[in-house]
């Protein structure tokens, strides 16, 4: 049987993750960085991406997050998210209106401060988007 670590993720809404996980890939800030049981300890600042994990017993499930704080102690890793959603609840119409939405505020340009906003709504998006078009090749629908 494969070592495992505990495994939290959490949005500022609920607990979307508590299980046990052979590994969990995360979308670090400098780029994704690979957790395995036993890892050694870190603090890092996550980018808005997809979440990967490998629960016990091989299975795969993917969590969307919105960027925030990636914890790891030899046998629990806590990811703490402001928005956290599992990637079969991921809503594509919700996401394609966000980012045109975000389109919108960028083309109005009326301060750096909703620039800078709306890129980062953009980029939610896309990313959400993206994870949703994997989801459904990996289904073979379409």
């Amino acid at each position: 049987m494969a070592m495992t670590m505990k495994l939290n993720i959490v949005s500022a809404e609920k607990e979307i993750f508590s299980n046990l996980a052979e590994m969990v890939i995360v979308p670090g800030e400098m780029g994704d960085l690979g957790i395995l049981p036993q890892h050694s300890q870190l603090l890092s600042i996550l980018k808005a991406g997809e979440v990967i994990i490998t629960e016990q017993g091989g299975k795969q499930e993917s969590v969307y997050v919105s960027g925030g704080l990636l914890e790891v102690q030899p046998h629990v890793v806590t990811i703490l998210s402001d928005t956290a959603i599992r990637a079969g609840e991921l809503d594509a119409h919700s996401a394609e209106a966000a980012k045109e939405r975000a389109e919108e505020m960028l083309k109005d340009q009326e301060s750096e401060i909703n620039f800078a906003k709306a890129e980062a709504q953009l980029a939610e998006a896309i990313v959400q988007l993206k994870m949703i078009e994997k989801m459904r090749k990996k289904k073979g629908g379409h």
